[in-house]
């Protein structure tokens, strides 16, 4: 395999601000402490924590000619990513966000969809992105010209070539569910936050959501749930849920894409499954303590000793 480690979809500019209160009235001033710039979305995040983590990793999705794809390109480069079949796309802008970040850690945000909802993986192509050991799809929901059949052929492209197939989403309502239902038959873990699965099935039980998510393909569930760690359940009726680390929580961005790769390392390392969860839930709970997404988290030995010394929250009896 040409790759260990393949982000497939949202890629996004953020710029954020810390910490943020309340709008100003009229055209008043309000000081922060912090202004960041990251690249986020739920492939952009994942493609660099993959890097930093050690992976041989690709970028692949879409950006405008302008400023802020340019910076992206910079940035992603500077961790050695290939961006071959991360296309320029005429017309649209790059997918960006002003994220206002809050002293809590959440995140109200300004979002412009742009060529997230452009790009197009052609067919051409499939060899080539899918030349790898895992191969992320990040960002189901946003891509308006990929989502559906492109996508469902691209995710069995990618079974087909032997690759281990990740899926996490962009989901607000039902509304989404068509799209995800479309790549879940070729996905081997789907890993949305607990909001997302709510949101797409309907449902509030952590078993039921992941058996819905089951009947229609998947092979395995992980659930992010945010300060009360994470959720596995496979088919085979495996269920673990480990618990979050204790963190200052400083920014939220790109936790569950953080987590996302960090799984990937694990199933690419032979953790055991304890093992590959905690640290995935490592990489998310360092993601969390900088401004930005990755901004935490970086490098290998990091996250492993974090994962090993660093207390955790007990869930609530």
């Amino acid at each position: 395999m040409t790759f260990d480690y393949v982000s497939a979809g949202f890629y996004t500019f953020d710029c954020l601000g810390w910490p943020f209160s309340e709008v100003p009235e009229g055209g008043g001033t309000n000081l922060l402490n912090e202004i960041a710039m990251a690249v986020s979305g739920a492939a952009g995040t994942g493609a660099i924590v993959g890097a930093k983590l050690g992976l041989k990793t690709a970028a692949v999705g879409g950006l405008g000619q302008d400023m802020m794809g340019d910076w992206v390109r910079h940035r992603l480069g500077s961790f050695g990513i290939d961006q071959t079949d991360l296309v320029d796309c005429p017309g649209v802008p790059t997918s960006s966000t002003i994220v206002l970040t809050r002293q809590d850690g959440s995140r109200p945000a300004l979002h412009v969809k742009g060529a997230t909802g452009a790009y197009v993986v052609d067919e051409s192509r499939f060899d080539a992105v899918t030349d790898t050991k895992v191969f992320h799809l990040g960002g189901v929901g946003l891509m308006d010209a990929m989502d559906g059949e492109r996508n469902a052929a691209l995710m069995a492209h990618a079974k087909k070539r032997g690759a281990i197939t990740t899926v996490d989403v962009f989901a607000g309502s039902s509304d989404d569910l068509p799209d995800v239902k479309a790549v879940l038959p070729h996905t081997d873990y789907f890993i949305p936050s607990i909001e997302e699965a709510e949101a797409l099935s309907g449902l509030k039980d952590k078993a039921q959501m992941a058996q819905f998510f089951l009947d229609l393909g998947a092979q395995a569930c992980v659930f992010t749930l945010g300060e009360h760690g994470a959720y596995y359940h496979h088919r085979d009726g495996t269920i673990l849920e480990v618990p979050a680390f204790g963190i200052d929580v400083k920014c939220t961005c790109g936790c569950g894409d953080a987590f996302n790769a960090g799984f990937a390392v694990g199933l690419l390392k032979g953790m055991s499954l304890e093992d590959t969860m905690r640290f995935a839930q490592g990489c998310s709970a360092l993601n969390a303590t900088g401004l930005g997404s990755q901004a935490g988290v970086v490098d290998y030995d990091q996250v492993l000793r974090f994962t090993q010394t660093q207390p955790v929250l007990r869930p609530a009896a």
